[in-house]
Parts: C-alpha cells; structure tokens; sequence
C-alpha cells in the first residue's frame, strides 16, 4: 500500500521550472546590516569593492589561461604555479564576494558584469609567450595591489576594520608573495618586441 501511494506521488509531481520574478535587492543598493557600521560607511566599502573583485575575477581567470596555454622549457614548473595561483586567487574572490555580502551590498558576479567593470586589459583569445603572459600578470597584480591599498587606507578613516582586515591580510599579502614567484621567471626570459603599451609587452 505504502509503495503504490510513493508511485502516484512520483507520477504527479510537476517540476517548476521557468521562474521568473524581480530582484530581491538591486546591484549597487545596501541593505540594513548590524554590524555597528553606519549606512555610509557600508556604501563606501562596497562601492570600492566590487570593482577590486571584477579586478581580482579577471586576474584569476588569466591565471587559468595561462596554466592550459603555457609554453616552453619551463611549462612543467609555470603550468603548476599558474594553477596554484589561480586557486588562491579564487580564495580572495570568496573573501572580497563574502565581505561585500555582510556589508549589505550585493557582489558582482558574472563574467559580462565584470568584464565592463573590470580594469585589466583584456588579453587576446590566442596563445602568447611566455614573457608576454607573465608581464600580463605582473600588470594586473600591480592594478589590484594599487587598489586595495587606496581601500584599505580609506577602510581605515572610515572605522571598516574588517574590509581593511580583507585587504590587507588576505589580497595584499596574497598578491605580494606572488608577484614574487612569478618575477622571478621574467628573470630568465628575454623581453620580446618593444611595444610596451598599457605595460605589457607585446
């Protein structure tokens, strides 16, 4: 009896697919949040982050090109490095995506979004050497390392100890130690060719 009242179930079940409704919060408002921050000071932090988490979405990704494109004597070494990176670098994407959250705003998310947001040039959809790649890399570290320490400053006049906390302790020192690891495999390649543009050689 049990089993043939489970079967009429199954069969009538209807999945609701093809929901549609309007958002629950708007890209760019901020909702009431107590956590002893005033409305203004929330704004401002979320303001500034979600462009440094187009930034760090966009540096990430790059990191993932490059670990399927990398080339050369050094692949093995750079193919694993890359992917290294690019974990942790999604781990700050987690922290800046979190923290926006608990100011009340809303993150920015998909990949169309960040790509009008975001200040990393846009590499081409083909394969690059290796110098060129690393030199992408090195210049989109330097675009967020600049960012975050504008914010954390500003963080701090603000009394926003936990986003400077964000900035400082995890995507500063994160993009620090590896501009570190990977200039110093810029130091065996030669540069190639000389246009330099938007600092990256091409």
């Amino acid at each position: 009896m049990n089993s043939s009242r489970n079967t009429k179930t199954a069969d009538t079940a209807t999945l609701l697919t093809n929901q549609h409704a309007h958002e629950i919060q708007a890209f760019g408002s901020v909702v009431t949040m107590p956590i002893a921050l005033a409305e203004n000071t929330r704004r401002a932090s979320v303001d500034n982050l979600n462009p440094l988490l187009a930034d760090t979405i966009t540096l990430r990704d790059l990191y993932k090109k490059h670990h399927w494109q990398v080339s050369g004597p050094t692949f093995y070494q750079l193919h694993l490095l890359f992917d290294k990176h690019f974990n942790e670098q999604s781990e700050l994407v987690d922290f800046i995506a979190e923290r926006i959250m608990m100011l009340g705003g809303v993150s920015v998310a998909m990949s169309a979004d960040v790509a009008e947001m975001t200040l990393v040039p846009r590499p081409p959809k083909g394969r690059e050497e290796v110098p060129v790649q690393i030199s992408r890399l090195l210049h989109a570290h330097e675009i967020v390392l600049k960012e975050a320490r504008t914010m954390a400053q500003q963080a701090v006049r603000d009394g926003d100890d936990g986003t400077n906390d964000v900035l400082v302790s995890n995507v500063i020192r994160t993009n620090e130690a590896q501009v570190w690891f990977v200039a110093e495999h810029l130091m065996d390649e030669p540069l190639v060719r000389g246009d330099k543009s938007n600092g990256v050689v091409r």
